[in-house]
């Protein structure tokens, strides 16, 4: 993860239903959906003025890390979120079962 971001907050957002993590002025999010202690990752987003900067790795991390700590399976279909699970495999340890293994 970009230095930069590390001690930054993950903020989830319950009433847009989307982790974020705010930088300077701006906010890199990922939308969910939770039930039953299983969330689905549905689309990453990060402004123009974040994109290419790592801001959306870093809101993934994130994420993943809380849910591990909150005991919550991962259901992922947003394609940005499944390119990084398919370059650490090691995440394959919170997935739902109902996933396939990457």
């Amino acid at each position: 993860m970009n230095e930069e971001y590390v001690n930054l907050p993950l903020v989830k957002n319950q009433d847009q239903n989307r982790f974020e993590l705010k930088v300077g002025d701006y906010t890199a999010f990922i939308a969910y959906k939770e039930r039953s202690k299983k969330i689905w990752l549905i689309h990453t987003e990060a402004p123009e003025e974040l994109k290419g900067k790592g801001a959306a790795t870093a809101v993934i991390e994130k994420t993943l890390t809380y849910m591990e700590e909150n005991e919550y399976k991962l259901i992922p279909l947003c394609p940005v979120v499944v390119a990084y699970l398919k370059r650490h495999t090691d995440w394959n340890r919170i997935l739902d079962e109902s996933v396939t293994p990457f």
